[in-house]
């Protein structure tokens, strides 16, 4: 009797194993790594006694590109390059291993000390004469030079200045357009408005024209005082170039220096006035 009832206990317990549900298998999820977020420091903008202790970037600044006579006024001759002469300088910045830089670049190596070529360099231009576009810019091209050209905004499309359409295309073509006033007036003497139609309008107008922002200002003459730099701050404008007087020790930003290729210098004296002038 006892190995009846032992054999139908053993035979229920088998069946129930059979019917119960077998363990599931939960497959492994691999587990994937995920990366910490990388963020990039904080750029820390130099402050004005290092950006003066930086190195200067030679600029030239070319005004008129046209043939003149003898007997021309001194004046003519400080302001005019001939075209023959501007072909042989441009081949010998050049040969020399010269690389143009634009604003933007110029601007990141003083705040934020970045990159330059070996031998960087930057041309500029005043005043809107129309040569600068059809013989300078041309002639630049030959050797990927790049130009910033500050543009009076009353002269265009005059006879003999530029008309919208080259501004544009030198800004389509890699070129930077800057401002240089309505009317070509000394900031020195401003007063009232002037700030208003001398820094504020030619900058609207250029960014309507180029579709562009407009962050450069090269002063009238190169003449500069301390009370137009909080305007030209409060303008949007990033630098404001002069000639080749001394730079500012609070802003030197808005003083960046240039010097005028005279019509009267060769090619060799171009060049070593380049070195002479950014030692």
């Amino acid at each position: 009797m006892k190995n009846i009832f032992y054999s139908v206990f053993v035979g229920l317990f088998l069946m129930v194993s059979c019917q119960s549900e077998p363990r599931k298998i939960v497959p492994e999820v691999p587990l994937v790594a995920v990366s910490a977020k990388v963020v990039a420091p904080k750029k820390v903008a130099a402050d004005a006694a290092t950006i003066l202790s930086k190195k200067e970037v030679p600029i030239l600044c070319y005004h008129n590109i046209r043939d003149f006579s003898a007997s021309a006024s001194g004046n003519i001759k400080v302001y005019t390059v001939k075209p023959p002469a501007f072909a042989q300088q441009m081949k010998a910045l050049a040969d020399a291993g010269y690389e143009t830089i634009l604003p933007e670049q110029l601007y990141n190596y003083l705040v934020f000390d970045g990159p330059l070529p070996a031998k960087p360099i930057m041309i500029t231009f005043d005043d809107t004469r129309e040569e600068q576009f059809s013989i300078g810019a041309a002639e630049m091209k030959k050797y990927g030079f790049k130009g910033v050209f500050f543009i009076m905004t009353v002269s265009i499309n005059r006879p003999g200045y530029m008309s919208k359409e080259q501004i544009k295309t030198l800004s389509d073509d890699g070129h930077v357009v800057g401002a240089h006033t309505w009317d070509h007036h000394m900031v020195t003497k401003y007063a009232g408005d002037d700030w208003n139609t001398q820094l504020v309008k030619p900058k609207a107008k250029l960014e309507e024209i180029i579709g562009k922002p407009v962050t450069d200002f090269a002063y009238p003459f190169g003449l500069w005082n301390t009370a137009a730099i909080p305007e030209i701050k409060k303008s949007d404008y990033k630098m404001g170039y002069i000639l080749s007087t001394k730079r500012d020790s609070v802003d030197p930003l808005y003083t960046i220096r240039r010097i005028i290729v005279s019509g009267t210098w060769s090619t060799d004296g171009m060049m070593r006035s380049i070195d002479s002038s950014f030692k």
